[in-house]
């Protein structure tokens, strides 16, 4: 592809607008008014709470229900994604960069001094505009944050599915195609099915929404975790049953560890006192779980969510390192991110911290690292 292509192709269009825009529209509507558990987040710094409506399976079910009755129809092409990747790949990010500045202008605006609204304004323009001035703004009644990273994942399946119909219709699908597809689909709706879960990460609890989430929710999850897809609609692999029992083996572990992990630690900021591997948990000065995965490693959920990334690549077999992307950059993230986290810890629990370090001394991988 020479370079006028290249520039033709991420050009955005009008089509890329409406598609993306209809896309928000119907996680809006559909996710204000259809039924679903609500959810109470985690006790803000000035005793309040925000409330999510967790609907996101439904929704999801929904979603692809009306996509398929719409290619059935003919009214909708279900390649029409794939067939406009870079197109939506830059409207994603130009709209990224627009609502980040509306955020920070907002931001510096507010007058508001509870916790979710407050601006912290450290007079960083760059930091300010990439950390975000406010926890948790919301837009006609929706919280931001929350509606960001269910449409990140969202986009990543809607992605994957119109690879995969570009694949049947080139006839071209392989058994390294149907293993990738089968893990994204179980992970996400995994995700989906314990959306609750992800009102008590550190994402949803501390972290203000600036550049950073924004552009990770919509632009980055969808569009580099469907890289694998992409790289396997115009690549033949041939995989042996060795390979294909072994990458079923790593999704397996990975997934059981990653959701294992963050179960538990999401039943225990509900009930402390609820039993982890069918004993009681233990825990340092009443706040620290050290009980189950927990009491392996002190971010045993990482190694799983390793694992399962390293699944989703393995399928493309070795020829090329370009599949291998996401698992790469996740192994990075996460090295800075429990490095931060650690800092983090020790800055909050002091002592507590410390106690549990000794008891618990790895932080990943048991007996490496």
């Amino acid at each position: 592809m020479d370079l006028n292509a290249l520039l033709h192709a991420f050009t955005p269009s009008w089509t890329s607008v409406a598609m993306l825009m209809a896309f928000f529209t119907y996680l809006a509507i559909a996710g204000s008014i259809l039924p679903g558990r609500v959810v109470p987040g985690a006790t803000l710094s000035d005793g309040t709470r925000l409330h999510y409506r967790c609907n996101g399976s439904l929704l999801l079910i929904l979603l692809i229900s009306l996509l398929g009755v719409g290619g059935w129809m003919d009214l909708v092409s279900p390649t029409a994604i794939a067939d406009r990747g870079f197109e939506l790949l830059s409207t994603t990010l130009i709209f990224s960069l627009f609502v980040t500045l509306l955020l920070y202008i907002a931001g510096c605006r507010s007058r508001d001094q509870s916790s979710s609204l407050k601006p912290h304004i450290t007079g960083n323009l760059i930091h300010d505009w990439w950390f975000g001035i406010q926890l948790n703004p919301q837009f006609i009644g929706i919280d931001l944050k929350f509606f960001f990273v269910r449409a990140g994942m969202m986009g990543w399946l809607l992605i994957n599915l119109s690879v995969l119909a570009k694949c049947i219709q080139q006839v071209n699908l392989s058994v390294s195609m149907i293993l990738y597809q089968i893990f994204c689909v179980l992970y996400i709706l995994d995700y989906f099915f314990y959306e609750e879960y992800m009102t008590s990460t550190w994402d949803i609890i501390a972290e203000r929404l600036g550049f950073m989430l924004v552009f990770g929710d919509l632009v980055w999850i969808p569009f580099t975790f469907s890289i694998q897809g992409w790289w396997l609609l115009n690549n033949n692999v041939e995989l042996t049953t060795a390979a294909i029992i072994a990458n079923c083996l790593a999704f397996l572990i990975g997934y059981l560890v990653f959701r294992g992990a963050n179960k538990q630690k999401h039943i225990f900021k509900k009930n402390p006192k609820a039993l982890i591997w069918g004993s009681p948990p233990k825990v340092i000065g009443g706040k620290l779980l050290a009980s189950g995965y927990w009491g392996i490693a002190r971010h045993s959920n990482y190694l799983g969510d390793l694992l399962v990334a390293l699944s989703f690549s393995l399928p493309c077999g070795i020829s090329s390192p370009v599949p291998y992307f996401y698992p790469i950059y996740l192994f990075i993230l996460l090295i800075w991110r429990e490095r931060r986290d650690e800092a983090r810890c020790a800055q909050k629990y002091k002592e507590i911290w410390a106690e549990y370090r000794k008891l618990v001394p790895w932080r990943i991988l048991p007996y490496v690292y």
